[in-house]
């Protein structure tokens, strides 16, 4: 019995100390204009891990940023983002998301037009499926809307493909160009326009 003790022990000294429990990464995937735009809105979240531009809903394989935005792939530009859910859960993520957008819009967002920059929230799974509409009920519900009125479609997500290289961080590797064309494309001016004091917040919904 002693020399079994000794061995475990040595066996713990070896194997040092336990690891912490990991995190629980989820991810979403997100559509609303301008990826650069919103993966600059998400990316500084409490509990955000990684934002990274890309292309959703279309059906052709590995799209170009020149084929999606000649209009004729079916995709969206959008973001993924990964996220620990023990510091951030997805609907407050959503609500986000939702200060970040005109959901009035259903043919672009601000200066940009198109199907490529609809406004799409792309689901995985049952849950994310019902608190996409949940949100959607909610944001129309804080703007004195109709659901009828919000242009936003919740779809489930087929498949999310990385934009090029110099897509990523664009709004931190080129600040002064990004920030020349949010000012131009009056992105901030519509959001105040449509959320008041409640835009780019992931504030608690009106009346909750």
């Amino acid at each position: 019995m002693r020399l079994f003790s000794l061995l475990l022990s040595l066996l713990l000294l070896l194997a040092g100390p336990l690891a912490p429990a990991q995190a629980a990464t989820e991810e979403a995937v997100l559509a609303g204009g301008c990826f650069w735009c919103l993966e600059h809105d998400l990316e500084d979240l409490p509990g955000v891990l990684e934002v990274e531009s890309g292309y959703s809903g279309g059906k052709l394989a590995n799209p170009s940023y020149r084929q999606v935005s000649s209009e004729s792939t079916g995709h969206q530009e959008s973001v993924r983002v990964r996220y620990d859910n023990t510091k951030i859960r997805y609907e407050v993520l959503l609500r986000a998301y939702w200060r970040n957008i005109d959901p009035l819009d259903g043919k672009g967002q601000f200066c940009d037009k198109g199907d490529s920059y609809r406004p799409v929230i792309f689901t995985t799974g049952a849950n994310q499926a019902v608190e996409a509409r949940n949100s959607l009920l909610a944001a129309a519900r804080e703007l004195g809307k109709p659901a009828s009125s919000i242009k936003v479609s919740v779809k489930p997500l087929t498949r999310f493909w990385p934009a090029e290289e110099y897509h990523q961080n664009y709004a931190r590797r080129n600040a002064l160009k990004y920030k020349y064309y949010r000012f131009a494309c009056g992105r901030d001016r519509r959001l105040d326009a449509v959320w008041g004091a409640k835009a780019r917040s992931s504030n608690r919904w009106s009346g909750s």
